[in-house]
């Protein structure tokens, strides 16, 4: 058999369809935009040698640290230590947290194979303090190694990467932590029935979301799980998200059908997380390979800079709030009492319900009330003086009509300052506006929606402006302020993206007579200065219909902060 030098791991009987190869024998490509679409295809999925050869070639052109074990320093630990027989008892290091070795389609006794790598590989590694992933990609790319040794030095390559800008696996709780959120944001925001779905079975969401990387590595069908690692090793770790954004949709699809037609009841997160991992587990009766990476590849996801900027939020957050080791896991929803939780305007329920669409970093914060026109009165200065210094925070509007709506607003109130006189619009992507009543519905940033808004070069120095409803023409044009870098929020800083139209941008401003929330072509909330009547229409920036009766006059207005529930 052909593939015996890169198969004496395998259990061909387990192997189904790729037990014979077929297809190319050899990959002749320089261009790594055509070699990105061979990966996604399958150019190589059906030729075991070849598959082996290529990832042998990739891993080999990984940029890693000067000194990184090779093949020669995993034979010589072995010599070293005796010619003993690789045994599965042996422990895995503690830094799988746990995770077991996927057997996949490999031989029972090269389960003992990978244990004895991996410890070999923890030797080698001291500085490795959480990554449960491993366990997974050793076994993987043992199907695909001449031996141990081989094996050995292809997941030392991984580990060593040094790539700037770069990451291919978590090594540290902090690193998989801050990837859990970030996979937690861009489930919100690009998967937002599923989001809908967990948040209303799950007690705990950020508990469900944790899994997200061992439904890749461990879950998944080894027929999945090896498409998988094709295009991750030409990738990166961008094409993890977005197959486990994937998977989740196609999760949500399952709980749609006629035979999971039941009431969604908050359930244990352990049964939400049981269930999503037996869905993935038995994917392959349902979803192809094919057809798992069609979907994930046609999701438009933010850019790897963008995403790399949100997990580096993310990883600041959990730092600020002490958590960079492996600890017990505070139920997230918990932040929001019910039994101490009181707003004139939302229900407990409700407050939930926002508290599920705001990032991931805040999720761990209770809502603090900052200002209420029930008890600070109707005046604009007095809203300036209580909410200045708090970032981000909640608007909250009742109208005399009943209807409530509001905006997540990510920028310090302070910030309108930098303007001088003039009304200067600030902030970032992550603010949206939504409604309550009589439905609920949130309306992000229109470049999360439509990326091809941020695909030409924006003019430096291009003041961006919108017209502001109920201002006079001369105050039409309002420049949005350059920030120092590093002050701002940096994800979705509008500075990050080349926007096609300066009216996309536009997030919230504010000066001595009026507040406005979204501009370009109309402002999704503008609300003058006694706080007593306010304006909505469809604006550019979050594309969004009029949030209540276009002219409304306010019944109550409140303002709420995020406080640091581990601090409390």
């Amino acid at each position: 058999m052909a593939e015996e030098e890169y198969g004496s791991f395998v259990d061909w009987t387990q192997m189904g369809d790729l037990k014979q190869s077929s297809g190319p024998t050899k990959v002749d490509c320089k261009d790594l935009k055509e070699f990105k679409q061979m990966a996604r295809q399958g150019y190589w999925a059906k030729n075991h040698t070849l598959r082996a050869q290529v990832y042998q070639q990739l891993i080999k052109t990984i940029p890693c640290r000067t000194v990184t074990p090779d093949a020669e320093v995993y034979r010589d630990i072995m010599k070293s230590g005796g010619s003993k027989k690789p045994s599965s008892h042996i422990p895995l290091p503690e830094f799988v947290d746990g995770n077991a070795v996927p057997k996949y389609c490999l031989k029972s006794e090269s389960i003992a194979s990978v244990h004895q790598i991996m410890n070999c590989v923890a030797g080698q590694f001291p500085d490795i303090s959480h990554c449960p992933s491993l366990p997974a990609v050793t076994a993987l790319l043992l199907h695909f190694s001449k031996d141990e040794a081989q094996c050995f030095e292809h997941v030392s390559r991984i580990l060593a990467c040094n790539e700037p800008g770069k990451r291919l696996m978590d090594q540290t709780f902090l690193a998989y932590e801050s990837s859990c959120m970030t996979f937690g944001d861009l489930a919100n925001k690009y998967c937002a029935p599923a989001h809908k779905l967990i948040v209303g079975t799950a007690q705990d969401v950020q508990e469900v979301y944790c899994d997200w990387q061992r439904w890749l590595l461990g879950d998944l069908p080894f027929s999945h799980a090896v498409r998988v690692l094709d295009v991750y090793l030409v990738e990166g770790y961008k094409v993890l998200y977005r197959v486990a954004i994937a998977l989740l949709k196609f999760y949500r699809k399952h709980k749609a059908g006629p035979q999971n037609d039941q009431g969604a009841q908050p359930q244990d997160s352990e049964k939400i997380r049981a269930e999503i991992q037996a869905f993935v587990r038995g994917i392959a009766s349902t979803v192809s390979p094919d057809k798992l990476l069609e979907k994930a590849f046609s999701l438009r996801l933010f850019s790897r800079k963008e995403i790399t900027l949100l997990q580096l939020t993310n990883e600041k957050s959990l730092q600020e709030k002490g958590i960079t080791v492996k600890q017990k896991r505070r139920n997230v929803q918990l932040a929001l009492n019910p039994d101490t939780f009181s707003s004139e305007i939302v229900s407990a329920k409700e407050m939930r319900d926002i508290w599920s669409w705001i990032p991931e970093r805040f999720a761990l914060c209770q809502p603090q009330l900052l200002f209420t026109t029930s008890n600070h009165g109707c005046s604009l200065n007095r809203f300036y003086s209580h909410c200045e210094g708090y970032e981000p925070t909640l608007l909250l509007i009742r109208t005399t009509d009943g209807d409530v709506c509001g905006a997540f607003l990510s920028t310090d109130w302070e910030e309108r300052k930098r303007g001088g006189n003039k009304l200067s619009f600030f902030g970032t992507g992550e603010c949206f506006v939504f409604k309550l009543k009589p439905e609920m519905e949130r309306y992000e940033w229109v470049v999360i929606r439509h990326p091809e808004l941020a695909s030409s070069l924006k003019t430096r120095g291009e003041d961006d402006s919108a017209v502001a409803e109920g201002q006079n023409s001369d105050s039409n044009n309002l420049p949005q302020p350059e920030k120092p870098v590093g002050e701002l929020s940096p994800f979705l800083s509008a500075r990050h993206f080349n926007l096609t139209s300066k009216n996309t941008s536009m997030f919230m401003a504010g000066n001595f007579d009026s507040i406005i929330i979204g501009g370009g072509e109309g402002n999704a909330l503008y609300i003058d200065s006694e706080l007593n009547h306010g304006r909505t229409a469809t604006c550019a920036t979050f594309d969004n219909p009029p949030l209540c009766a276009e002219t409304f006059q306010v019944s109550l207005l409140e303002v709420w902060g995020f406080q640091d529930a581990m601090a409390s």
